[in-house]
């Protein structure tokens, strides 16, 4: 038998560079030659590039990063300059982080060199994080209860109006506004105000309110 029929090929995993810019002045070159350096040290093979140059209001679900999360599978590797390019909100990188975490990917940050697969560490790291953006939540649900409060003292009335049509989220529109605003998903917005996605949703049309992120 010839042996070299026998000889399997190197199996590399698939490597993507994800960079993200919000402002002209950030420089993608000098990202990428920091990727492509981590990738040569570690010996993982060809990179494949997903470039944006979009603002941080958009989601991660609504990004090009959506795609390229499809794309990999257990063992593959994103490397990222930084944490923060993967969203708009610690609740938006988080979400992102648990997915890529379910689907048993490597993630790299350049800054802080963080590594985020299955181990011990990077498990309290995002456990970390997951506390983190409970404070979040917290502190702008805290924030709104205060101006609600304020308002009230100055005279504002408020709760639940009278009559027919009204919704028993019309007393928590402020904050759910809020909230909204920060990226959170409705999925959380609705068990946090004991309502189904699809009646808060339909709220949220009926009030006109804008469900886009703010930066």
């Amino acid at each position: 038998m010839d042996r070299k029929a026998c000889v399997t090929p190197l199996q590399f995993p698939k490597v993507i560079g994800y960079l993200r810019v919000s402002t002209a002045d950030q420089d993608l070159e000098k990202n990428k030659a920091d990727i492509l350096a981590f990738a040569n040290e570690r010996r993982l093979g060809h990179v494949d590039w997903v470039e944006e140059k979009v603002s941080g209001v958009k989601t991660w679900k609504k990004r090009e990063i959506a795609k390229a999360v499809d794309s990999l599978n257990a063992g593959d590797w994103l490397i990222v300059p930084e944490l923060s390019r993967l969203g708009r909100s610690t609740l938006d990188i988080l979400e992102l982080l648990s997915v890529l975490r379910e689907r048993g990917v490597n993630v790299y940050a350049i800054k802080g060199a963080w590594t985020l697969n299955g181990t011990i560490e990077a498990k309290v790291f995002l456990t970390m994080m997951a506390l983190f953006s409970e404070i979040e939540r917290d502190l702008i649900s805290a924030r709104t209860k205060e101006a609600l409060k304020a308002r009230k003292a100055a005279g504002v009335k408020l709760g639940r109006p009278k009559g027919p049509g009204k919704s028993k989220l019309d007393q928590f529109k402020p904050e759910i506004e809020a909230l909204l605003r920060n990226g959170s998903t409705l999925k959380f917005i609705g068990k946090r105000y004991g309502s189904s996605e699809a009646n808060l949703l339909n709220w949220i049309k009926k009030n006109s309110i804008d469900k886009t992120p703010r930066p």
